[in-house]
């Protein structure tokens, strides 16, 4: 039994949750624009919103690409530069610093919205849901950091970084990877499918629409017009 759910949850269930992720989101945009959007809580209390939203967003942003580069590199072309166990100590301090970034931001904005009347009330149930599964993620992320410290070989960042170059190229056996794994990895792993899953069904679709533009543009918006 454990076999099959380990073939489900790291063999097919990532394609479920990227079929889903990719599909939904046109779909979203293709049939209700009006909802690509995060609601701006800050016209109703800004008290803590910057500190805590820039905190978010560039640990969550380094996180991300830190986990796309050290999972898609294959193991040939980085270790023309540094060995496996030296790149499992580099992700363990970056992870450390980004996500301790992240878990602080992360924090502060789930004790606003928790917290303050005003931005609760206006606070959508998905809005929370989707926070809370971060704000989990995060902490399994941060937990697999002792779990790493126990095999500095890197062992088991080459095995991960095999199972989600498997996946991508659509290569049989990837599961196989990941079942001799600690259970904090399988836990981290399986949340972070889920949040691809629930994607397009949530806020984070605006990560899909940076505003580069506005790194362009000649002048300032006007909102408002004095009296």
């Amino acid at each position: 039994m454990s076999h099959y759910l380990n073939e489900f949850l790291f063999g097919i269930y990532p394609y479920i949750a990227l079929v889903v992720m990719f599909g939904g989101s046109i779909l979203r945009y293709d049939q209700n624009q009006y909802s690509w959007k995060a609601d701006s809580s800050q016209l109703i209390a800004s008290r803590g919103l910057r500190v805590g939203s820039n905190l978010f967003h560039v640990g969550i942003i380094l996180l991300f690409f830190g986990h796309l580069v050290g999972l898609l590199t294959p193991e040939w072309l980085y270790e023309m530069a540094i060995t496996p166990a030296a790149k499992q100590m580099l992700a363990m301090v970056a992870g450390g610093v980004f996500g301790t970034l992240c878990f602080i931001g992360m924090t502060i904005l789930l004790h606003r919205r928790l917290t303050n009347p005003r931005v609760r009330a206006t606070s959508k149930p998905a809005d929370l849901l989707i926070l809370v599964i971060l704000y989990v993620q995060l902490i399994l992320g941060l937990a697999t950091i002792p779990f790493s410290a126990q095999h500095l070989d890197g062992s088991s960042m080459v095995a991960l970084a095999e199972w989600a170059q498997h996946i991508v190229t659509f290569r049989g056996g990837a599961a196989d990877y990941v079942a001799g794994q600690g259970i904090v990895f399988k836990l981290h792993i399986v949340l972070g499918l889920t949040i691809f899953l629930i994607f397009p069904f949530t806020r984070l679709v605006h990560v899909f629409s940076a505003p580069f533009k506005y790194l362009f543009r000649s002048g300032y918006q006007i909102v408002r017009k004095r009296g």
